[in-house]
Formats: structure tokens, sequence, C-alpha cells
């Protein structure tokens, strides 16, 4: 737990400039215009580089980023889905009922959002502009841990399709993994990283916000895991791997937290 990892790619990087560089000189006393220098007592050689170095720095001019384009309220055919549609879909696709019913990774009213993306489109439906646009959004339910797939039409604006499992884990989303780091701090078990995070900052770790966070689903094997992680899977379960902002990774490998009974356990 206490180990703190760290990448040394310098030598490399620096082998590379140099091999760059050497390569570039090459270049330069190679480039047309040289052949035949000579004819003119050696002066035409001389020149040539330079006018070749000339070249060079003219080529070399800073580059110019252009700003992206707007992006539309509404996409066409099979574009991805913009900022807006993703936002409309969602609200859509959480009614009344449903909101009341489920419950969201903080133990709230409300489904917690996991995923929006284009829909798979029928084999018999027009293609290219004329491409039907619909949406599923994924929902993980924290009150009975199920997977919730709403298929939503984008230009009709109704929900077409409602799929429900259990036993199914997408990918962790931000809210989740920020949820999950909020409870391994304020448990016992988070003790390690705190410290680690403190060697490496001088400061106390009180928030998710001092973190960056990169997350996977942790799935329970038989007999492999302590009693207090056996339904993960079923449960909504994460390993973290935290880095400090500006700062090195912190190894909390061994570290799970069922984010469906808010509770932290260690691997053996």
């Amino acid at each position: 737990m206490r180990k703190i990892v760290h990448r040394h790619l310098g030598k490399m990087v620096a082998g590379t400039a140099i091999a760059v560089a050497g390569t570039a000189v090459m270049v330069g006393i190679t480039l047309p215009g040289s052949a035949g220098a000579d004819e003119q007592g050696g002066q035409g050689s001389g020149q040539s580089a330079q006018q070749a170095g000339q070249q060079g720095q003219a080529a070399a001019q800073p580059g110019v980023v252009e700003q992206a384009p707007a992006e539309g309220e509404k996409g066409t055919g099979r574009d991805p889905l913009t900022d807006d549609e993703t936002k409309r879909v969602a609200q859509i696709a959480v009614n009344q009922q449903f909101f009341g019913s489920s419950e969201n990774v903080e133990g709230r009213r409300g489904p917690q959002r996991v995923g929006v993306d284009l829909a798979e489109q029928d084999e018999n439906e027009p293609t290219g502009a004329n491409a039907p646009r619909r949406a599923d959004v994924r929902f993980y339910d924290y009150k009975d841990d199920t997977l919730v797939t709403k298929t939503v039409n984008l230009d009709s604006g109704k929900v077409e399709q409602t799929d429900t499992q259990h036993g199914v884990q997408p990918p962790i989303s931000s809210d989740e993994a920020v949820e999950a780091a909020r409870l391994l701090i304020a448990d016992p078990l988070g003790a390690g990283l705190k410290a680690d995070f403190k060697d490496a900052t001088g400061k106390e770790l009180t928030s998710p916000d001092q973190l960056l966070l990169n997350s996977m689903v942790f799935r329970a094997t038989s007999g492999a895991q302590p009693a207090v992680l056996a339904q993960c899977g079923d449960h909504r379960c994460v390993r973290l791997f935290p880095k400090v902002k500006n700062g090195p990774w912190i190894d909390s490998r061994d570290l799970v937290v069922d984010l469906s009974a808010r509770k932290v356990g260690k691997l053996g």
C-alpha cells in the first residue's frame, strides 16, 4: 500500500531527441544543390548549406490551432450524439415513476446514469443522413442492483424500449469513482492511501477532488476475497487507481469499495 509508482522515460526521450537531431544534420549535408558546388571554388557548398538552414527555419513556423467547429443542437444520421442530445435523452428516459422508485450511488432518489451511446441501427432502416437517431441510456439502480437500459427516439422524444438486467456491470462512471474514493478516504482501510498522499504532498487527503481517479469493476471469485466482498458482481464494486494531481500514482489495488453496500474490503 505504501508503494508509489514512478515512471522514468527521460533517457528514452533524450536518446530519441539526439537521434532526430543527428538525422536533421545528415539531411542538411545532402540537400540537393550541394552537388557541383566545387565548380565555384567550394563557395557553393557553404551557400547551399546556409540556404538550406534558412529554408529549414522557414518551414518550422509555429503551428496554429484552429477552434473546434461549433457543435449543433442535433446531429444527423449516424453522427455522434451532441451534448444537447445527450442531456435531452437522459431527461426523457427518467420519468417520474422511474425517478421515485430508484436510487443513485449516493443513496438518493433517482437512478445513477452510467452511459449514453448512439443506438444500433436496424438493417431495414434508412442509412446516411436519413438514418433514424436513437440513443441507449444506461442507468444503474442501486436500490435493487439492476442495470436499466432505455432506448430513446430522438425524433419522437419517446422511450421505445426498456431493458432490465441483473448481474451486469458496465464500466464505472466518473461520479461512481468519486463516491468510491470518498468512501475509501472515510474508511479505516483508507489510512494507507492518506499516508501515501501526505508523503507525496505534505498535505492531508480529505477529498476526492485532490486525486485523479481511474477505476475498474471488481467481481468476486469464490473463496478469493473476504466475506465483505463476496457479493461483488451482483453488487456494484470498484477498484480505484488514484493519482495525486501533478504527482505520483498511489497503489491501492488491494482495496475494493462495494458501492451497493457502501463498505470497503481488503484483498488478501
